[in-house]
């Protein structure tokens, strides 16, 4: 627990320095919509007072109430205390510009997808006007659900989910984006009884193996379980997709899934399939593109 005097604190400098401050002592864990202490300090401190996300610069040297003062050091200190994603304390995460609604029963949302999906997955999808179905495989919050919907506006959009919990949080994102007659949720393991062949299947399924989930700080133990780990080398959830893939895809349509570290294990594991890594804002190695015909036959 933050043990500073904090009588002292007047301004939006003087409470953000106190969180950077608290922040970094306490060794707080980041990856959540934040790498680094300044820019979740910064954003917990602009939420906390009702202010532009993208605005800090101009609101440094404003004197806070004391109201003010006591809820953003409410949430700074939870923050420390807590080590729970800063999502979880706020109720909301970003993917670019689209907000979502988010709490415990969903792993907070940060898929590279979603920055893929901002160009419509060109090349990939030289006329998106022309993608008439799309598939978003263990959706959670419903966040690649929805931007898929966004980026492909012909689309009718189905999603699926194992955990009954996070789809309720996804019918909740579903609803504020106003796309309940576009976006279908199911209670599915993967593909669970679908029948239909999809323009674009994506996916950000659990991926984590056993190593790295024994090693998890607090605040990715505080996310569902099931919605990250995938088993001993990471590949059990990412080996169901690529088994029902090809029965799913229309003849020209694509999978593109998100599958962390474990590019190595999946070259090892499908040798012969050729795989295209998708260049994203960290870098080439966490993303594959394949088509459907690239998914016929025996991918092994």
């Amino acid at each position: 627990m933050a043990t500073e005097d904090t009588s002292s604190l007047r301004t939006v400098r003087d409470v953000l320095r106190y969180a950077v401050s608290n922040f970094n002592r306490a060794d707080l864990a980041f990856g959540h919509g934040s790498d680094n202490a300044y820019d979740e300090a910064a954003y917990l401190v602009l939420h906390a007072l009702s202010l532009p996300l993208d605005r800090l610069e101009p609101f440094l040297d404003a004197a806070l109430t004391p109201a003010e003062i006591n809820t953003t050091l409410s949430l700074i200190n939870a923050r420390v205390d807590k080590r729970l994603p800063a999502a979880y304390l706020t109720n909301e995460a970003w993917l670019g510009e689209f907000r979502f609604h988010v709490d415990e029963r969903v792993i907070v949302p940060r898929s590279h997808i979603g920055e893929l999906l901002r160009d419509q997955l060109s090349p990939w999808i030289a006329e998106p006007d022309r993608v008439a179905s799309a598939l978003d495989l263990c959706t959670g919050s419903g966040c690649l659900a929805i931007l898929l919907a966004l980026a492909f506006p012909e689309s009718t959009v189905d999603a699926t989910d194992l955990s009954s919990d996070a789809l309720d949080v996804a019918r909740r994102n579903v609803s504020d984006y106003k796309l309940l007659d576009r976006v279908r949720l199911h209670h599915f393991d993967v593909f669970g009884t679908l029948d239909t062949r999809y323009d674009v299947i994506v996916a950000n399924p659990p991926y984590v193996d056993a190593e790295a989930m024994a090693a998890l700080p607090a605040e990715y133990r505080a996310e569902p379980s099931l919605a990250l780990s995938g088993g001993a080398d990471g590949l059990d959830i990412i080996h169901g997709i690529m088994d029902g893939a090809a029965a799913h895809l229309a003849p020209d349509g694509i999978l593109v899934v998100e599958v962390g570290n474990d590019r190595p294990a999946l070259e090892n594991a499908y040798p012969a399939l050729p795989f295209v890594w998708l260049e994203t804002a960290a870098g080439q190695d966490f993303v594959f593109l394949l088509s459907a015909e690239d998914l016929r036959g025996d991918l092994r």
